[in-house]
């Protein structure tokens, strides 16, 4: 028998696979991939030509790649190449699905079905939405995109938290985007003026989603590459990409885009981040490494209440042991404490916080 060879991720990396995306998925190695942002055909169902008032021909998707038989081709088509994307997604991966009310509800039915699991549904409200012509309908003034993890159990997901809330003004980053669709000079055009792609996304939205679901030097997949948005976002954003496109005419201009996109400097990458995302150091570890020593006594900052270090990490009052949080909040007679910051050590005539030492430890481990 020959040897048989796993596929390598790495020539795939920052690049389009060319051709349909189900055969182009089964190439890549299973348990690849950080993050899947994926812009599947809508199935519109348009019938006839779309005018304005004015008579004018509104430019609609009537692409062929857009076009369904039945609806349970449809499905048939989006359980397959979900299906590749769960395999190949990391097990703490994340999976992002955009649609219209066409299909993102049989999107979202399949998406369950395969094991994924929801995070979230974000809505992009349009600020500037196309109006709806023919008068019998309300606008539609937005899209939805689904967040899922590859199952329940998916544990370690990226979620930069703190950085999607200093973007918003250090609020909590909601569930509902409002962005422009893509035009001016982010529209591509060819050489008569037209639109290269009907459904190109504006960037600002993978900024969003890339920013906030992933971490530098990520692989980012697109299996519906389009015009290379994904890709442009993650390439500025320090990540890599995988694109795939049967369309060659979108091909080339992604590739001129990405050709064009300048990546951001490394210390411009950094993103904010809160106390969930620094690496735990047990109070335990300070004793270990002799920064405080077994027998030392602790101090709040008034020097009210006091207690004895052990040999385990744990710390003893008059009438209490444990923790130093445990301990912390019962010599306060409160119901929680943060024994880092409410715990001092005395060196010399003064008094340090024990959290200068856990830092210390943190900074070690960064440079590591």
């Amino acid at each position: 028998m020959g040897i048989v060879t796993k596929p390598d991720i790495r020539p795939m990396l920052n690049n389009i696979l060319v051709g349909d995306c189900i055969a182009e998925l089964k190439k890549i190695p299973s348990r690849s991939v950080d993050v899947i942002f994926a812009d599947p055909p809508y199935n519109l169902q348009l019938s006839g030509d779309l005018t304005r008032p004015d008579q004018s021909r509104v430019d609609g998707v009537d692409n062929e790649w857009d076009k369904f038989d039945t609806f349970a081709a449809y499905d048939h088509f989006t359980r397959q190449w979900m299906a590749e994307c769960r395999r190949v997604l990391k097990d703490n991966g994340t999976l992002w699905v955009i649609g219209s009310y066409h299909n993102i509800f049989r999107v979202g039915t399949v998406l369950q079905d395969l094991g994924f699991w929801v995070l979230n549904d974000i809505i992009w409200r349009k600020s500037n939405p196309m109006p709806n012509f023919r008068g019998k309908r309300f606008t539609n003034a937005h899209e939805t995109m689904i967040w899922a993890s590859k199952s329940e159990k998916s544990k370690n997901i990226t979620f930069n938290y703190d950085a999607m809330k200093a973007m918003n003004d250090d609020l909590q980053m909601r569930s509902d985007w409002l962005l422009p669709i893509c035009n001016g000079g982010e529209r591509l055009k060819n050489e008569d003026g037209n639109k290269v792609h009907p459904t190109q996304k504006p960037e600002s939205l993978l900024h969003r989603v890339i920013l906030s679901s992933s971490n530098k030097g990520d692989v980012i997949l697109d299996p519906f590459f389009g015009t290379g948005t994904t890709g442009a976002v993650a390439k500025r954003l320090g990540r890599s990409f995988i694109g795939i496109e049967r369309d060659k005419s979108y091909v080339k201009a992604a590739k001129a885009r990405l050709a064009a996109t300048e990546v951001i400097k490394d210390e411009a990458l950094a993103v904010t981040t809160g106390k969930r995302a620094l690496p735990r150091v047990p109070f335990g570890t300070l004793v270990e490494r002799g920064m405080i020593n077994p027998g030392d006594r602790l101090y709040d900052h008034a020097r009210r209440h006091a207690a004895q270090v052990r040999a385990d990490g744990s710390i003893a009052s008059r009438d209490a042991s444990g923790s130093i949080h445990k301990v912390g909040a019962h010599v306060q007679g409160a119901e929680a404490c943060n024994g880092w910051t409410y715990w001092h050590v005395a060196k010399g005539k003064n008094l340090m916080p024990i959290d200068m030492f856990r830092q210390q430890i943190r900074a070690e481990m960064a440079s590591e």
